[in-house]
């Protein structure tokens, strides 16, 4: 069930005979979400809620990304940038745009004319899309659909 878990467990130790402190680092804040996860849920962790917690890492990493670029911060983006990398690594293959737009398309054919508005939209199509893509690439998509 801990399949994930277990993989970066394994990897962890494979890090620190390798000396590389950045996917060290990396691997343990991800160990590290998973526990607290794990005590807050006050049960083992699925995979599912283990993929979340990754997901929600690669999120923070890309915020963070964002906000160093736009400080120009190039040193401490970089290394977002490489934490992001290998976080992302975990996570189920995304979805492109053209597939997003196909499922986008084939939902919105199926909502009532009346009912085609961007939130029922999304509602309709986020839990298709849950953890195969970003949320913002998703959001833009509909929004050009229904325009």
């Amino acid at each position: 069930m801990a399949a994930l878990k277990d993989r970066l467990s394994s990897e962890l130790k494979d890090a620190m005979k390798a000396r590389d402190q950045v996917r060290l680092d990396t691997l343990r804040s991800a160990l590290s979400g998973f526990t607290y996860k794990r005590t807050e849920a006050g049960k083992d962790l699925t995979e599912d809620e283990e993929l979340d917690v990754v997901r929600r890492l690669v999120k923070q990493r890309n915020d963070s990304l964002a906000e160093f670029e736009k400080a120009g911060r190039t040193d401490l983006a970089e290394k977002e940038r490489a934490e992001r990398d290998i976080l992302a690594a975990y996570l189920p293959q995304q979805k492109s745009a053209e597939e997003i737009r196909a499922i986008v398309k084939s939902i919105l054919a199926e909502l009532p004319a009346d009912g085609r508005n961007q939130g029922a939209a999304m509602k309709a199509v986020m839990p298709k899309l849950k953890g195969l893509a970003d949320g913002n690439l998703v959001r833009a998509i509909v929004t050009e659909e229904l325009a």
